[in-house]
């Protein structure tokens, strides 16, 4: 939240005073300035269009095509409601996102991978090459926010609550489930589906046995499982599917090198 926050105030304040001294949100045909947002059980979005005329919709039945076009009354002027901006200060459509992780991907190639290596198509390369960079898409930030939300709510459980893998189970009824929260922050309606979609690299694996990495570690690695990011780490050594990207990224530069 605090780097939202930061982006809100800087990069983002930067793009919407650039539009408004540019008369971008002047040129907009459709603008829906937002009046105000009733709260309850059901959210109401009230809002007026450039000819004065008010509307109103459901906060939870607004698409993003409709979404792009609500703006809020900001200090110099209207603004986007949208909170990612382009540079030219319009909303971020979902689809350019696509480019945004694409482009950090082929900085991470050409860094890490030799100018041979970059020739050979991704699809198409040995499995020890593609294993040397990241490659991250805006659905596998999904599966890293559901795992790691997954071991961080039960490490929670643990250390505040003192319980057994039974004693969870047994009091899972009153304080909520582990699987069930991350079942409900990435908007399943079966926790199956989490299980065997979201985190299938890790389903080989007891949950008990992935906390148990705390107190079981091998020789010489008890420091590095003391906490979570060594939990992390070992989990990704343990486990096919997972990348650890800071272990690649820490790799020696290649491309600098050659």
């Amino acid at each position: 939240m605090r780097q939202v926050g930061a982006y809100s105030e800087s990069e983002r304040a930067w793009a919407v005073q650039r539009a408004q001294e540019r008369g971008r949100y002047d040129k907009l045909t459709l603008m829906r300035l937002i009046t105000k947002v009733t709260r309850g059980p059901v959210p109401v979005v009230h809002w007026v269009d450039r000819n004065g005329a008010a509307g109103r919709r459901e906060l939870s039945l607004l698409g993003w095509r409709e979404r792009q076009w609500l703006f809020v009354e900001g200090p110099e002027g209207p603004e986007p409601a949208w909170l990612w901006l382009t540079e030219q200060g319009m909303p971020m459509l979902p689809d350019r996102w696509n480019t945004v992780f694409r482009q950090a991907n082929q900085r991470c190639e050409e860094a890490l991978l030799t100018p041979q290596e970059r020739e050979v198509p991704r699809l198409v390369r040995l499995a020890e090459v593609r294993g040397k960079v990241p490659y991250a898409t805006p659905h596998s930030a999904r599966h890293s926010m559901a795992l790691y939300m997954l071991i961080v709510l039960n490490e929670l459980m643990d250390k505040k609550y003192g319980l057994t893998a039974a004693d969870r189970r047994d009091f899972a009824q009153l304080y909520g489930d582990p699987w069930w929260l991350v079942k409900t922050l990435l908007g399943h309606r079966d926790v199956e589906t989490t299980k065997e979609h979201y985190l299938n690299p890790v389903m080989h694996l007891q949950l008990e046995s992935i906390l148990a990495f705390d107190t079981e570690g091998e020789p010489g690695e008890e420091d590095e499982a003391t906490d979570l990011n060594g939990l992390f780490a070992r989990l990704a050594r343990e486990t096919s599917g997972i990348q650890d990207i800071e272990l690649l990224v820490g790799a020696r530069p290649v491309a600098e090198a050659s």
